[in-house]
């Protein structure tokens, strides 16, 4: 029997109208443009604004413009996993609200939280359904309004985050071309180091964690940075290694976009020339879940069916990992 592989077919995205630039968080906090591009790489982030507006809303919209581009009906799709950190709200599985609102009603639906590496893990899982065979169409999709968890006064965290979403549409291929390979890791001793403490069930909101401000990520930058690089590069090395790669067969380095050091130090260990090198932390910053799918969205254009594709991603918890895909298609 030809094996079954799990491929992307079909991408979307959607990011807010509204821009924050450095120019005006200088205004906010003391900080300026030269500081936050030449440390992060970043020069402004999206920021979703209106009442009742959360990460369902960015996602129903990225799930939309794929759906308009596959020419898709909805109700094909058999599954919906929303990555994200910042989910509507607790209780209730955003994913099963964005799957009735985009008329998946014939699909079920779950929320995947683990912080930066969402969408790295969503895409494990989703190919998991698809190999099995029971399923055909699995929307995946990342999404987080960090806004809504970011303190402005604190400079060390809003300069970084911004808010977006983006999705991707897995089905079986014949063809070899999907994922390939995947190595995913966690270690729990890294939760003090990047975290928003109160809200969860060990620390409920309550008037005096507000007013501690503990409501809000906190984020020790150093240790956080550092093993980032190590882990991000470590696992992008494994991939090549594992797969018998080159840097030569590699045609694109998907990597999650928290701070352009940590991108280029990740490519510097693969020793792959920039241009192969997916960036957009320029614009959005770090939207956390939505990285790599805003990636695929904006470099789908760039992409031809059969590139070998490096995906690595670092975030809090802490989790990490890298995969291995080959495209499936031309757009």
């Amino acid at each position: 029997m030809t094996k079954i592989t799990a491929a992307i077919t079909a991408v979307g995205k959607y990011v807010p109208e509204d821009i924050l630039t450095n120019a005006m968080l200088e205004k906010m906090v003391d900080t300026n443009d030269e500081w936050i591009t030449s440390r992060t790489g970043i020069k402004e982030r999206r920021i979703l604004k209106g009442e009742g507006r959360g990460t369902s809303y960015m996602a129903i919209k990225a799930a939309q413009e794929l759906i308009q581009k596959r020419n898709l009906d909805a109700k094909e799709i058999e599954l919906v996993i929303v990555a994200t950190a910042t989910p509507d709200m607790q209780a209730a599985a955003t994913a099963a609200y964005v799957a009735t609102e985009i008329g998946a009603t014939n699909a079920f639906g779950f929320d995947l939280e683990a912080a930066c590496s969402s969408f790295l893990y969503g895409m494990s899982v989703a190919a998991r359904y698809i190999e099995s065979g029971r399923y055909t169409k699995v929307l995946l999709i990342g999404a987080d309004k960090c806004s809504s968890m970011i303190d402005y006064t604190d400079r060390a965290t809003c300069i970084i985050f911004g808010d977006g979403a983006g999705a991707a549409l897995f089905e079986p291929n014949e063809e070899g071309l999907g994922l390939q390979d995947e190595y995913l890791r966690s270690d729990g001793t890294g939760r003090e180091f990047l975290r928003a403490k109160a809200g969860g069930s060990c620390y409920p909101i309550t008037k005096e964690a507000i007013e501690k401000r503990e409501h809000f990520v906190y984020q020790e930058g150093k240790t956080v940075f550092k093993n980032a690089v190590f882990n991000m590069a470590d696992v992008a090395v494994k991939m090549l290694e594992r797969n018998n790669l080159t840097k030569e067969d590699v045609n694109w380095l998907a990597a999650h976009q928290a701070n352009k050091r940590i991108i280029e130090a990740t490519a510097n260990r693969i020793n792959i020339d920039s241009s192969k090198v997916m960036m957009n932390i320029q614009k959005y910053g770090n939207t956390t879940s939505a990285t790599l799918p805003l990636l695929l969205a904006d470099y789908e254009t760039q992409l031809k069916k059969g590139d070998k594709i490096i995906f690595a991603a670092f975030g809090g918890g802490f989790t990490w990992g890298s995969i291995y895909l080959k495209w499936a298609y031309n757009s």
